[in-house]
C-alpha cells in the first residue's frame, strides 16, 4: 500500500472513530445517539436526500418496487457528477455496489454506508478514492423488514435495541431469493445488478455462531466456483490485500467462522455461497461478491466502525487494482462464453485444507443452570491464538456438458421472465417444428419435509438423459449457450444444479399424474397386457418375488402394469426443458 493511501486510511478512520466530520450539521442517527441507535427507513432516506441536496456528486434514484410496495432506492456517488453507467464503463471506472439491510435487524452497513457517503463527499483524501471508481449504495434492500421494527428479534445480538426484522414484507429471507426471485425485491435487485455490472459487491450482515476475538468476518466467494482467471485474482491478490489492510486497522478480520455444533479451535469449512445467496448469485456473472459479517456479540458501535473500515479498504483496493480487476473480469466473461463443461453441484474436499491463524476464546462445558446438562461457554478471560485447519476447497460433484441451446416451451413463462431479468439472450421459434433433442427423465427426487422460503425444496435429484423427438410450437424459446450469462443459464436450467429452477419447484406440476384407473375396470385389461408382453410379465413376477410389500398389494401391482402401458402419461416426470446439440 503506498504512502498516499495509508494517509487515506488514517484520515477515514479518524473521521469515523472520533466523530469529527466536516459537516457537524449532518450526523447519522448512529452518531447522534452516541452509537446506540440505527436509522429508521425514513431517517435513512432523508439522510441521503440531504446529501443529494448539498452535493451534485451524489444522486439518489428509485429502481423498481419491493414487496412492501415501496421502490428500492439506489444512491450513486461520482466525483465527476457522471451518473451514466455506460459513460463510467467507457471511461474505465470500476463500480463498487454496497447492499444494505437485506436483514434489517443487522443494520451495521446501513449506518456505515451513510457515514461513508457523507465523508467521501467532504474529505478530499477519501474523495480521491473516486478518481477511478463509481460508488453505488442500496440504502435499504429489505424495506418491509426495515419498517417492521422491534426490540425482540436478533436474540443474541448486542444492539441496537430497536431494529428491523429479518423477513421481508411477505416474510421471505431475501438472502435466499436471488435465484428463485419470489419477491419484487429480488426482481428489482436483478435489474440494478445488471445495470451496474459491479466489479465488487458487498452485502452487509451481522453473524451468528461461535464467539471469538474478531469484530469482522467475511464470507469469501468460493474460489473454485468462480473459475479462472477470477479464482487466481481472488486468492493471490484481492484477499491477501484486504486481510493485510484490515490487520493494520483496529479491525483485523478472518474468514467467516462457519462453525455449528463445534468450536473454532477444531477448524472449519468455508461457507458455500450457492446462487441463492448474494455473493453466489454475483459469481454467476463474474462479479466478486462478499458478505461482510460483523460479530453479533461485539458492540453496535464497533461493528459499524469495522464495516465502515472494510468499505473504505475495498475502495482503496479498487483505486489501486480496479483496472486489473476489470481486465480479469473481461477475460472471465470471454472464458465462460467458450466454456464447454460446467460444474453445477459441489462438495467439500475434506482432504485439502490450509492452516490459518485464529484468535478465539477457550471453550468449556459447565453444567447448565437451566437443564443441568453440559452447556457451551466461551471464556473471554482465556483468549488464545492458534493455527487451525480451514477447508476452502470444493470439487465438482456434478458436471454437465453445455448444449448449443436450451429449448423452453413458451408456457413456462415464469422461467422465461427470470431469464430475461438476468439479461439472457433468447429468441422464439418462427414456425412449428419437430426436433430431436436431449431430454431428462426425473428418475428420483426427495424434498424437504417442511416449507423452506415458500417452497418444498428438492434436496435430492436424480435424472436419466434420453434422446427423443418433440413437437415444438411457434413462439417456443431457444436459449443459445454462447453468452456471458452462460453460468446463470446452466445453473438454473440443469435440474441437478444446486439451486436450479427445478429444485425450487418451478416445474412441480410435471411430477404429478393427472389420470389414473379404477382397479375393477383395469384388472381385465391388465391381464391382456401381460399376456401380450412376456418381458413385462417377467418384470412383475421378479418384483413380487423380491418385494413382500409389493406382493401383498393388488393396487401396487396394477399400477406397475399401468405405468408401463400406453396409458402412462408421456409428460409425467419428464423435465420440460430440452437440450439441443448440434450434429458433429
Amino acid at each position: 500500500m503506498n504512502k498516499h493511501l495509508v494517509l487515506v486510511v488514517v484520515s477515514s478512520l479518524l473521521i469515523i472513530l472520533t466523530n469529527q466530520s466536516f459537516s457537524q450539521q449532518l450526523l447519522t442517527t448512529f452518531e447522534k445517539s452516541n452509537y446506540k441507535n440505527t436509522s429508521t427507513y425514513d431517517e435513512g432516506i432523508a439522510f441521503y436526500s440531504a446529501l443529494a441536496n448539498s452535493s451534485a456528486k451524489l444522486k439518489m434514484m428509485e429502481r423498481g418496487l419491493t414487496d412492501a410496495g415501496i421502490p428500492l432506492h439506489l444512491v450513486l456517488i461520482s466525483k465527476y457528477e457522471d451518473f451514466d453507467i455506460a459513460s463510467n464503463k467507457a471511461k474505465g471506472r470500476s463500480i463498487l455496489l454496497i447492499n444494505n439491510a437485506i436483514h434489517p435487524g443487522e443494520p451495521d452497513g446501513v449506518e456505515a454506508s451513510q457515514m461513508l457517503a457523507r465523508d467521501i463527499l467532504e474529505d478530499k483524501k477519501l474523495n480521491k478514492l473516486l478518481d477511478n471508481t463509481l460508488l453505488a449504495i442500496i440504502p435499504f434492500y429489505n424495506i418491509g423488514g426495515a419498517l417492521n421494527r422491534n426490540t425482540g428479534s436478533r436474540t443474541n445480538q448486542n444492539g441496537p435495541a430497536e431494529k428491523g426484522f429479518r423477513g421481508n414484507a411477505r416474510n421471505f429471507d431475501l438472502n435466499r431469493d436471488f435465484i428463485k426471485n419470489d419477491t419484487r425485491n429480488a426482481r428489482s435487485f436483478s435489474e440494478i445488478f445488471h445495470e451496474l455490472d459491479p466489479d465488487i459487491l458487498i452485502d452487509t450482515h451481522v453473524s451468528n455462531g461461535a464467539d471469538y476475538q474478531y469484530t469482522l468476518t467475511m464470507v469469501i466467494p468460493q474460489a473454485n466456483k468462480l473459475g479462472e482467471p477470477l479464482m487466481s485474482h481472488l486468492d493471490n491478490k484481492l484477499m491477501p490485500s484486504l486481510f493485510e489492510a484490515m490487520a493494520n486497522t483496529p479491525y483485523e478480520m478472518t474468514p467467516y467462522v462457519n462453525v455449528w455444533r463445534s468450536t473454532p479451535n477444531k477448524g472449519w469449512s468455508q461457507f458455500f455461497d450457492s446462487p441463492r445467496y448474494s455473493s453466489g448469485y454475483a459469481a454467476l456473472f463474474q462479479t466478486i461478491g462478499f458478505q461482510s459479517e460483523t460479530h453479533m456479540l461485539k458492540s453496535f458501535e464497533h461493528r459499524t466502525k469495522a464495516t465502515y473500515t472494510y468499505l473504505v479498504q475495498s475502495l482503496i483496493y479498487l483505486d489501486e487494482h480496479g483496472k486489473e480487476l476489470q481486465e480479469v473480469r473481461k477475460n472471465a466473461k470471454e472464458a465462460v462464453i467458450n466454456q464447454k463443461e460446467f460444474p453445477v453441484a459441489w462438495e467439500l474436499d475434506r482432504s485439502d485444507s490450509v492452516m490459518i491463524e485464529h484468535k478465539g476464546y477457550t471453550a468449556t462445558y459447565p453444567d447448565s443452570e437451566v437443564s443441568g446438562l453440559p452447556r457451551l461457554k466461551y471464556n473471554r478471560d482465556q483468549p488464545y491464538t492458534m493455527m487451525v485447519p480451514y477447508y476452502n476447497t470444493f470439487k465438482p460433484s456434478v458436471t454437465v456438458a453445455k448444449p448449443d441451446y436450451y429449448i423452453i416451451p413458451q408456457v413456462w413463462i415464469r422461467v422465461i421472465k427470470a431469464l430475461k431479468r438476468n439479461n439472457v439472450k433468447m429468441f422464439p421459434l418462427e414456425n412449428d417444428t419437430i426436433l430431436s433433442v436431449e431430454s431428462y427423465f426425473i428418475k428420483d427426487y426427495t424434498s424437504r419435509n417442511r416449507p423452506y422460503e415458500g417452497h418444498y425444496f428438492h434436496n435430492k435429484v436424480e435424472v436419466e438423459k434420453e434422446q427423443k423427438q418433440v413437437n415444438l410450437r411457434k413462439g417456443d424459446i431457444l436459449v443459445p449457450v454462447n453468452q456471458v450469462a452462460n453460468r446463470y443459464i446452466v445453473e438454473t436450467l440443469e435440474p441437478e444444479a444446486t439451486d436450479s429452477f427445478f429444485r425450487w419447484n418451478f416445474f412441480d406440476s410435471m411430477l404429478q399424474m393427472k389420470e389414473g384407473f379404477s382397479s375393477y375396470v383395469f384388472e381385465d385389461e391388465a391381464i391382456e397386457i401381460l399376456n401380450n408382453n412376456k418381458n413385462l410379465k417377467e418384470e412383475l413376477e421378479a418384483k413380487k418375488a423380491k418385494d413382500p410389500q409389493f406382493r401383498e398389494s393388488a393396487y401396487a401391482q396394477l399400477q406397475f402394469i399401468f405405468m408401463r402401458s400406453e396409458h402412462q402419461e408421456p409428460s409425467f416426470m419428464h423435465y420440460p426443458v430440452y437440450r439441443l446439440m448440434s450434429k458433429k
